[in-house]
């Protein structure tokens, strides 16, 4: 083959559109299809401001030859190759929302705009701008010849122009001051039956005369953009300043990051756009034409006027060997407890930690944060056991991207607590989910562990598809804890006997596994590898795969996000088959199976097949030895390989087919059946 990877870049874009896809899906609900769009549109400016802005970054070093990316682009061909397909789904997602706002239109619910008020309406939105907005405006005005106050991005602004007879045309700017008190969309008075909703940009666009009374101009107009900036951290290198201080001081210098794109209403007079883009210092380059409205992602919080048009997902279940009031702890004692969310309540996790609190014999707990919920129970519970006089100590990692701040505050809480707090080290990024405590059991302490795949965050494990472990199995616990003495003194280095651990002994383990496969598959023997993760981009790795494929091995591949890997090329690739899932639960679980000779080694942990995992990150993959939990496990995948319905066919990444890997034509939702699943696994042990 002339080529042999898929680009990073594209695939991801191909992961956004079936994001996409799931707006265009009429089984889905009418407004979860509203939230399909704006989850998509939220994707597509977080990957401008990091992957197209590198890519420009490197185009800047004019260097091509040194920078030959994944499936043989420079630079500045991916560049042109990104963008273009980014303009492209871009452009479906406007028909998408086009036709979705027929629909609504079709079940009595209407976006209307200031042109399109009745009296009533009118005179509401003249009340909510003097009581709401009002008071939120800073208008900014704009003179050729002096400098314009810095806009950050992650705003909506309004571009206006006041024309005069007679005399210079004055401009200014107004930013829109979407904030939890001031939403971006407001449910107006209705008749009946019929559900009227406004986005505050027209509010503001109805009241402009009232914003700028003191003008007197005979005509003024209010045009939408947006500012796009680099949204790469600057880490200054002062050694006189602690990792903590100089977090905090990128954070604040990402808003002042370089302007990568200006995306504006292509209605905006051309003498109001040239002022803009030279006070921004934008380049003609950058500049991208768009619709009324920007920053959809916005379409996330719309108004849920009509619930029965939302996805209504079912309250989470209560584990089979976790009881009401009881202790968790005893159980974790007796077995290890696999939870999977959201199908299992997030709560299991919080309720250990506020057990360990108060439990009189637990010394010690100890635990990493990634993200966080704004007002976060895991915190509560941490604060709480250093009343009850336990020794805690938390990692919090400053450099998860645009998380620093909530987590700069975090580490505020937690240390007015008084928990000890260690800060994420300074080469590496701390992406592992684990905890563990030590509890005094007669004269010895016995530990407890719990490894996870996602973040200790209850708001998002309501919508994130997760694996949790609980353990007190001896080997497992003690390597929990080298990983915290690791990561309290990153000077040492540990050997683990049970865990997979970036970024020292992951990658070769992970090598180790599929040559095994491939050296077995070789001799006649049994062969083969199941994988589910976010995205396999490591090139490695991949190469490790197709080695195995070339030689018999059965290759299973369940990849959310961006696949590097091609599977189903004959003489590379024959014997991987891969697809992704996207539907209303986000899929965040890694799970790694290895037959071993039919004695299966199998993983769950936080690391993706991704360099930055394997090589610059602290990630924990745990075995799974329980035979209970390992057939649970076993069941998972196959029940998601048999997705018919939310599968894609990753050997079409350009078309995204849905995929029918079992050629059934029975309808098979993998997130419905497994929910189903540990319902009946729950029913059983409640009626036993």
């Amino acid at each position: 083959m002339a080529n042999r990877y898929n680009n990073r870049e594209l695939s991801w874009l191909s992961f956004n559109e079936r994001v996409l896809q799931e707006a265009q899906d009429e089984s889905v609900p009418l407004l979860s299809r509203l939230k399909f769009l704006g989850i998509f549109s939220n994707n597509l400016d977080e990957f401008t401001k990091i992957r197209i802005a590198n890519l420009m970054r490197l185009c800047r070093t004019r260097k091509d030859r040194q920078h030959q990316l994944l499936a043989g682009y420079s630079p500045q061909d991916l560049l042109v190759a990104a963008n273009s397909k980014a303009d492209d789904i871009q452009k479906r997602f406007d028909i998408t929302y086009a036709a979705i706002l027929n629909e609504m239109a079709a079940e009595g619910i209407f976006v209307v705009n200031h042109q399109e008020l009745n009296d009533e309406q009118r005179a509401f939105c003249r009340e909510y701008f003097a009581q709401v907005i009002a008071q939120r405006l800073v208008p900014l005005m704009l003179r050729k010849g002096s400098k314009m106050p810095f806009l950050p991005d992650g705003d909506e602004y309004l571009g206006v122009k006041m024309s005069m007879k007679d005399a210079k045309t004055c401009y200014a700017i107004v930013r829109v001051p979407v904030s939890t008190a001031c939403p971006r969309f407001v449910v107006l008075p209705s008749a009946p039956n019929r559900h009227d909703v406004i986005f505050i940009d027209d509010i503001i666009r109805l009241m402009i005369d009232d914003v700028f009374f003191m003008f007197n101009y005979d005509s003024i107009s209010a045009h939408s953009f947006k500012i796009m900036r680099d949204a790469e951290l600057s880490i200054d290198d002062d050694v006189s300043k602690s990792l903590f201080e100089r977090i905090a001081e990128g954070v604040e210098s990402r808003r002042y990051g370089s302007p990568i794109r200006l995306t504006y209403d292509s209605e905006m007079p051309s003498d109001l756009l040239e002022l803009l883009a030279q006070k921004l210092k934008v380049d003609t380059s950058m500049l991208k034409p768009g619709g009324k409205y920007h920053l959809m992602k916005d379409l996330m919080k719309f108004p849920n006027v009509k619930p029965e048009l939302l996805t209504h997902s079912p309250e989470s279940i209560q584990h089979c060997h976790i009881k009401p009031f009881q202790s968790i702890i005893n159980e974790v004692q007796q077995n290890d407890i696999f939870l999977n969310f959201p199908y299992h309540s997030f709560q299991h996790v919080i309720d250990f930690l506020r057990e360990s609190a108060i439990d009189p014999q637990v010394e010690s707990i100890s635990i990493t944060l990634y993200r966080t919920a704004e007002h976060s129970k895991i915190i509560n519970a941490l604060v709480n056991a250093v009343k009850n006089g336990k020794r805690v100590q938390v990692l919090v990692e400053l450099k998860a991207r645009f998380d620093e701040e909530q987590n700069i505050e975090s580490i505020d809480e937690l240390q007015r607590g008084g928990v000890k707090v260690i800060y994420s080290l300074e080469d590496l990024k701390v992406h592992s989910k684990i905890i563990h405590v030590e509890r005094r059991e007669g004269s010895r302490l016995k530990g407890y562990a719990y490894v996870g795949t996602g973040n200790f965050n209850e708001n998002t494990a309501r919508i994130y598809g997760d694996f949790g472990l609980l353990t007190s199995h001896k080997g497992i616990v003690e390597d929990v804890a080298k990983v915290f003495e690791f990561l309290s003194c990153s000077h040492k280095r540990f050997k683990y006997k049970h865990l997979l651990v970036s970024p020292y002994y992951m990658r070769d383990a992970f090598c180790d596994m599929i040559d095994r496969e491939r050296r077995n598959a070789q001799k006649g023997e049994a062969a083969y590898i199941y994988a589910k993760c976010n995205s396999l981009t490591d090139k490695m790795i991949i190469d490790k795969l197709y080695e195995a494929s070339q030689a018999g091995v059965k290759i299973r591949l369940i990849v959310r996000g961006a696949c590097c890997l091609i599977p189903e090329e004959r003489g590379l690739s024959d014997n991987i088959k891969a697809i992704s899932i996207v539907d209303k639960y986000l899929e965040h679980a890694r799970l790694f199976i290895f037959c071993n000779g039919g004695k299966e080694d199998m993983y769950i942990g936080s690391a993706d097949w991704m360099s930055r995992n394997l090589d610059r990150r602290v990630e924990v993959c745990v075995p799974i030895v329980d035979t209970d939990v390992k057939k649970l496990l076993k069941r998972f995948f196959e029940m998601q390989w048999g997705d018919n319905v939310k599968a894609r066919n990753l050997h079409d990444q350009e078309g995204n087919s849905y995929a029918n890997m079992l050629g059934s034509e029975s309808p098979l939702r993998s997130q419905t059946a497994l929910y189903d699943y540990y319902m009946k696994l729950s029913d059983k042990n409640t009626n036993a």
